[in-house]
């Protein structure tokens, strides 16, 4: 999604714009843009379609420079790709504004606003935002003023920077559903979407909170909530490293990619549900007219998107009601798939490079599909750009081999097109907010199931000897069961096999004896009673069991069988990212304790490139 960055300093500004547009590029974009206000007291805006690199090179023929400028990257949600819809955008009298999130109403805005007069040179939402606050300053209000009285009048998610020629010291910020900080320096000030934007000029950060709009000052910051209360907000020092590939306090990325998993799934949600609501516009300007003709969905991946994948086919069948049909993308081209009328393809891959995902998605393209949507941690990668539709999960970069965080945003990502798809398909109001509250939930579960590291450390010394193990899982979670089976595999060499618990008895059974480990994912739903006989069928023969089992599902330790209590009983929509957790922690730690390469396991690769 969209990128902002901004500044107000004693010092030409456009260097620490530029720098921080580039340290936001991980987010996807299509075009980017920046306005500064000039020595002249006015706003020079220049925007480019592509890459920041095109936009660094226009700025080279303007010469520009500015003690006070913002700073764009755009992924586009109302309007295609252009430069005309790139930010920033500018309404009369020299205001210029960038913006993250959507507005839901604009079409009602932007109509009364015609019949005012202004005139519209971008199909976005953002122009309108824009306008509005000139129509409010033509009262004669202030800019904060006018700010202030245009995001009442907003409906959707919204993080705004916004300045004007009349008042060459003001930066006004406002954020509702949409992450805005403010980085505070010595003397000057700067704002970003996401603070590794401006690591390199300041650690010192204020967060606003929901419904928050700051005017910015060289005298300082002043923050009223959405009663119109002034309030203090703490300025908070970031621990994070301006460098990204940076193991930090961390022995291995991997490691260390596990512990960025709560922020990673919250990034991916910002900016695409607000009011307990999804905003389908995130999945890309078609997304509304594809989403509601959507009949059937045929998902394409490899490896852990596969694993992804399958946790998302029982979501789309039970909470949506469409079928659902997921295949590893190696097989999917040489099977002559019959192609349902209005079916949706979904391509699921970390890099966007995969051979096969990218080779399914072309073969699809002459199949008939009703559109392609790609689920991608890339934005410049292959897959982005040859798909119609594209939701980036927004992991940030992941050095280790073997994939972590790019599986939990996966499923987050996977979690909002189903949102998404159920709201054509009978989906209540009230079943979207509870989905979506869910979702903005599973943060938080996942950091205090991190929690549980001592204790999974600890139980790896239990497996280090061993040269098998077994995963089960039952629903989705036999789907988490094959992750954690093949996290085991690729970093710690023992072989693992993973299997929906009620296939035991036909043909696994004959495998377990007290040398090969029973790891189980137990949550506490419908099926639970079900996975407790299967449990019993393996300690009947010997095998010794590990459970993380949810603290209402009664499950005991007892002889043979060791029971990790997790830390909290999570719904059907949580678990998949919660429970893989303590799977991900426990080939970590036994990989370390074997003694292997974490982080490049051997003949493995990070993008597989070829077929």
């Amino acid at each position: 999604m969209c990128g902002i960055v901004g500044a107000l300093a004693n010092r030409n500004i456009l260097p620490v714009l530029i720098e921080g547009l580039e340290r936001l590029e991980y987010r996807g974009y299509d075009s980017a843009g920046v306005a500064v206000l000039d020595a002249t007291g006015q706003v020079r805006r220049v925007r480019a379609v592509g890459k920041v690199e095109r936009l660094k090179a226009a700025l080279v023929a303007e010469a520009l420079t500015g003690h006070m400028g913002i700073a764009h990257t755009r992924w586009a949600t109302h309007g295609v790709p252009s430069e005309r819809n790139a930010h920033p955008h500018i309404s009369r009298s020299g205001i210029a504004i960038v913006h993250n999130g959507i507005i839901e109403n604009h079409e009602a805005l932007r109509s009364d606003l015609i019949q005012q007069g202004y005139q519209f040179t971008s199909e976005t939402d953002t122009e309108v935002i824009a306008h509005r606050i000139h129509a409010h300053l033509g009262d004669g209000q202030d800019l904060f003023a006018a700010v202030r009285a245009t995001v009442a009048q907003l409906q959707g998610a919204y993080a705004l920077v916004v300045m004007s020629e009349a008042d060459p010291d003001l930066l006004v910020l406002a954020r509702a559903g949409c992450p805005v900080a403010i980085g505070v320096g010595e003397g000057e000030f700067f704002v970003a979407s996401d603070v590794s934007a401006l690591l390199p000029v300041t650690r010192d950060f204020m967060f606003l909170e929901e419904g928050d709009v700051a005017a910015i000052r060289r005298s300082g910051i002043t923050v009223v909530d959405s009663q119109g209360a002034v309030q203090q907000r703490p300025v908070r020092r970031s621990e994070l490293s301006a460098d990204a590939a940076d193991k930090g306090t961390f022995p291995h990325f991997m490691l260390k990619e596990i512990h960025e998993q709560a922020r990673a799934v919250a990034q991916t949600l910002e900016e695409r549900v607000a009011g307990g609501k999804l905003l389908e516009a995130a999945f890309g300007p078609a997304a509304l007219d594809v989403l509601s003709k959507t009949q059937a969905v045929q998902i394409v991946a490899c490896g852990t998107s596969w694993h992804a994948g399958l946790v998302a086919r029982y979501w789309i069948e039970q909470i949506c009601r469409l079928p659902c049909w997921v295949d590893i993308a190696s097989e999917f081209r040489y099977r002559n798939p019959v192609v349902p009328a209005n079916t949706l393809l979904v391509t699921i891959s970390q890099s966007g490079e995969t051979a096969d995902t990218l080779a399914a998605l072309r073969l699809a393209q002459q199949l008939g599909y009703l559109s392609s949507l790609a689920i991608c941690n890339v934005p410049e990668s292959s897959l982005v750009r040859e798909s119609q539709l594209t939701l980036l999960t927004r992991a940030g970069p992941e050095i280790g081999v073997a994939s972590t965080k790019a599986f939990t945003t996966q499923l987050a990502a996977l979690g909002m097109l189903v949102i998404a798809l159920g709201k054509h398909h009978g989906m209540t109001r009230e079943t979207e907010h509870a989905l979506v509250t869910r979702l903005l939930e599973t943060p938080r579960l996942i950091e205090q199931t991190l929690a549980l590291e001592p204790v999974v450390a600890d139980l790896a010394r239990r497996f280090v000897d061993k040269q098998h193990a077994l995963f089960l899982g039952r629903g989705a979670l036999s789907a988490v069961a094959m992750e954690g089976a093949l996290k085991l595999k690729e970093i710690s060499y023992i072989h693992a096999e993973a299997y929906a618990a009620g296939e035991l008895k036909h043909g696994p059974l004959a495998l377990v004896d007290a040398q090969m480990p029973v790891v189980t994912v137990a949550p506490n739903n419908e099926l639970l009673e079900k996975l407790k006989s299967n449990l019993q069928e393996v300690r009947a023969r010997g095998g010794e069991l590990f459970v993380f089992a949810d603290p209402e599902s009664g499950m005991e330790s007892s002889d043979g069988v060791t029971v990790i209590k997790m830390p909290r009983h999570v719904s059907a929509f949580q678990a998949p990212a919660v429970y893989t957790i303590p799977l991900q922690l426990l080939a970590y730690h036994v990989a370390v304790l074997r003694g292997t390469d974490v982080d490049k396991p051997r003949n493995l690769a990070k993008s597989v490139t070829v077929e």
